[in-house]
């Protein structure tokens, strides 16, 4: 683990989803979980993985635009997301860098 002082948190009621024709389609993929639960994931699957990760606590509130969603204690938070197909040979990471 981390020894930093810093209290970090996992966004729960978010996470990721599958994407094709429509932006946000099933599965919906947990942030957290334990390992083999959850969706089976099957080739052909496109996946937006959607981790959020908070330096406070995980609990977040809408504000009145019907959109922004902060955290709940003020603590910054980062989002970030990369796109995945699941293929016969395994994952490919569509959003990965490339290598310099």
């Amino acid at each position: 683990g981390r020894d930093d002082g810093v209290e970090y948190g996992m966004i729960v009621e978010y996470g990721g989803h599958g994407i094709g024709r429509q932006m946000h389609m099933d599965p919906f993929l947990p942030n957290v979980g334990k390992p083999g639960k959850g969706p089976r994931l099957k080739p052909g699957m496109a996946l937006a993985i959607e981790p959020m990760l908070t330096g406070g606590g995980g609990e977040t509130r809408e504000l009145d635009d019907g959109w922004t969603v902060v955290t709940a204690d003020g603590s910054r938070a980062a989002h970030w997301e990369h796109t995945v197909a699941i293929t016969e040979d395994g994952p490919w990471v569509l959003t990965a860098a490339e290598d310099s």
